[in-house]
């Protein structure tokens, strides 16, 4: 190990924090709950010396897999790094009364440490094997974080995710071979230069491609998104708030990753990422509106503003030098959205705790007479938002000005249309979430009564967690140039920013312009889409979203569980017979078939041995009458019929291509062993 030893305890800690609560297990529950509270608030200490050092610490740990690990932490990664473990915190303190009932805490919290510890090897990495490495140990153990209730629901989102997450992280491996190929290397330092000088574009480009699909998936981009609306409703709050605050932007790292090392002031990548992102930032808004679950709304609104981000670095691509404005509307977006999904993630766990409901029509009321919830989502829903003076509007401004600054406004107009349609549409969604919960009365007089009635709804853990993220959340916003403009020019580095930013009035009548057209297109949305259409006569919420545009059970499950089996079936059928059959003539022309030895009248010295010793006991036996005469039975003959049969068998098996090919299983299983451990 060369370098800064301290960097991989970091990341290692996690991991074998959930070694010690998987041995401790459910036998002290207390125990267990004041370990994974220390833990989170340990690493989050030691998060924030990381970035008090303000230097880049680096470290490398050579023949891991043969390619080694290396880590480094920088400004940019010690800032994800402390935003990640500061939620991780927040969500653990959360868990330790959204359990209480619960089963299988001990296996939710294992798998929350080990997702923790992945997910900073990540960010941390500086090469993409090393993000290899971590990023698919993140995507199996963040599994159990979806499929942790066990429901027919819950497994069933889980799998959709596991496959999309297993699917992409194929093809992201296909493009990490395919840039070695071409330029030798995977480091992120040496890979810009490298592919500055690569004869080949198109295969680069290419392997931009795999990597995007692995890296899109996970942030949640369309149309790969379908995993994201599944499996937030399903996993419990504190695995939602992390699954859409933190690790899709992972994601995120990854696209950051290729825009800025292999296609940095690319035209046509840039063009590419933009339009990925703003049907994201689009789709994800239109699903928001029309949903009528609180988790599945804040889960579409997660893939709307992983839109917005991708925006944002599109721009970066398009704008080449002068990309300022979209390098710090890209980080603070990310941050602005990891902190705003956190505390309505947590909001919504503690929803879920009091009423064991997740549907609009059946939480309707619970916050009318609860002041500190309703200001906990105000402060997210008006960041998310956009409105002025909350963190939101900040980044979503830097975003608009990146898109007016590019010089081919003709064909970005429309980008930036449906770039304030969708800040509308956020607006929108977040204004029907507020007035449901916190406005209208429940329909069951009964029901809203013992809402009304219930003044002690989280306890004091709970309470700490939610109180102290809004307030983050809400100076973080109220600070733009001495604590966002700050973060962000110490995390632009990453992303290659070479001319410092200049000073932005957040709050001219331009940039104001922007917030009034959200603020008109939310009324609009709201008062003549909402109330009319997606309410019915009863004035109960109704979810209107036609079936057929469903793409996981439209396309992916019909073509991955359907059409590519079964075409992979007929190939594999003709394969296998065009192999037998190659082997079949060549054993009857080229490599004639010798006779299958004769039978002899006795299999051999151990066969005739083994035989007359069982046929000794048989007598004993008889004699003592254990065993009556007509029972007696030639064991020599028995023993000779088997070992003939044996060394048929083994003879028509060493001639097979399934012989083969277990051998060469056996062996690639030991080659393995030997680069991994040795």
């Amino acid at each position: 190990m060369t370098g800064n030893v301290f960097l991989p305890f970091f990341v290692f800690c996690p991991f074998l924090g959930a070694l010690a609560i998987g041995c401790l297990g459910d036998r002290n529950e207390k125990l267990r709950d004041y370990l994974a509270d220390a833990l989170v608030i340990g690493e989050f200490l030691l998060m924030i010396a990381v970035f008090l050092t303000k230097g880049a610490m680096f470290c490398s740990i050579p023949g891991v897999c043969g390619m080694g690990l290396t880590f480094r932490a920088d400004s940019f990664r010690a800032v994800y790094g402390m935003l990640a473990a500061f939620m991780w915190m927040m969500t653990t303190i959360l868990s330790r009364e959204y359990f209480e009932g619960h089963q299988n805490v001990t296996r939710f919290y294992v798998a929350m440490l080990l997702t923790y510890g992945a997910t900073l090897g990540v960010f941390f990495s500086t090469d993409l094997f090393t993000t290899f490495v971590f990023f698919e140990i993140m995507s199996f153990t963040s599994y159990m974080w979806v499929a942790q209730e066990e429901t027919g629901k819950a497994l069933r989102a889980a799998g959709t995710y596991l496959a999309v997450a297993v699917i992409g992280g194929m093809v992201m491996l296909m493009g990490l071979f395919l840039v070695y190929y071409e330029l030798g290397t995977l480091d992120f330092s040496n890979m810009h230069e490298a592919a500055a000088s690569s004869g080949n574009p198109n295969i680069l480009f290419a392997a931009g491609i795999c990597m995007l699909i692995g890296f899109g998936a996970k942030a949640g981009a369309a149309p790969l998104h379908i995993w994201l609306p599944k499996a937030h409703p399903v996993a419990p709050a504190p695995a939602s708030a992390l699954l859409s605050g933190i690790l899709t932007k992972t994601g995120i790292f990854g696209v950051l990753v290729l825009t800025t090392n292999l296609f940095w002031a690319d035209i046509i990548w840039g063009k590419l990422i933009l339009i990925i992102g703003t049907v994201t930032m689009l789709a994800g808004a239109v699903l928001a509106v029309f949903s009528v679950d609180f988790k599945r709304t804040l889960a579409c609104s997660s893939m709307s503003q992983i839109g917005f981000i991708l925006i944002g670095i599109g721009m970066q691509c398009l704008l080449g030098e002068e990309k300022a404005s979209a390098v710090f509307g890209t980080f603070l977006h990310m941050a602005n959205h990891s902190l705003i999904k956190l505390l309505l993630f947590m909001l919504a766990g503690v929803i879920y705790h009091n009423t064991h409901e997740l549907n609009l029509n059946r939480i309707r009321g619970f916050g009318r007479r609860k002041p500190g919830l309703m200001l906990c989502f105000l402060t997210g829903g008006l960041a998310i938002a956009g409105i002025p003076l909350f963190g939101g509007y900040i980044s979503k401004t830097l975003l608009h000005e990146s898109i007016l600054e590019y010089a081919d406004a003709g064909w970005m107009k429309p980008v930036e249309m449906i770039f304030l349609f969708s800040g509308g549409l956020t607006l929108a969604y977040m204004t029907k979430l507020f007035i449901a919960v916190f406005v209208e009365k429940n329909q069951d007089a009964s029901l809203q009564q013992s809402y009304d009635q219930r003044k002690k709804y989280m306890n004091w853990q709970s309470g700490f967690a939610l109180y102290v993220s809004a307030a983050v959340l809400l100076v973080w916003g109220l600070f733009p140039h001495t604590v966002m403009e700050r973060v962000a020019g110490a995390a632009s580095a990453f992303m290659r920013l070479e001319h410092p930013a200049e000073t932005v009035n957040y709050f001219a009548l331009h940039n104001l312009k922007g917030a009034l057209i959200t603020l008109l297109v939310a009324c609009a949305v709201y008062i003549g889409f909402i109330r009319p259409v997606l309410m019915d006569s009863h004035e109960e919420y109704v979810d209107r979203w036609p079936g057929w545009l469903d793409l996981e059970n439209v396309v992916y499950r019909p073509i991955l569980l359907g059409a590519l089996p079964f075409i992979g079936g007929v190939f594999s059928r003709v394969f296998d017979s065009l192999v037998d059959g190659g082997i079949v003539l060549l054993r009857k022309t080229i490599y004639r078939d010798s006779p299958l030895p004769r039978i002899r009248e006795r299999g051999g010295l151990l066969t005739e041995l083994g035989g007359r010793l069982l046929e000794m006991i048989q007598s004993v036996q008889i004699r003592l009458g254990a065993k009556k005469e007509e029972d007696r039975k030639d064991y020599t003959a028995i023993l000779e019929e088997k070992y003939v049969e044996f060394m048929e068998g083994g003879t028509i098996i060493e001639r097979s291509l399934s012989f083969g090919l277990f051998l060469f299983g056996i062996g690639f299983l030991f080659t393995l062993i030997y680069l991994l451990f040795f």
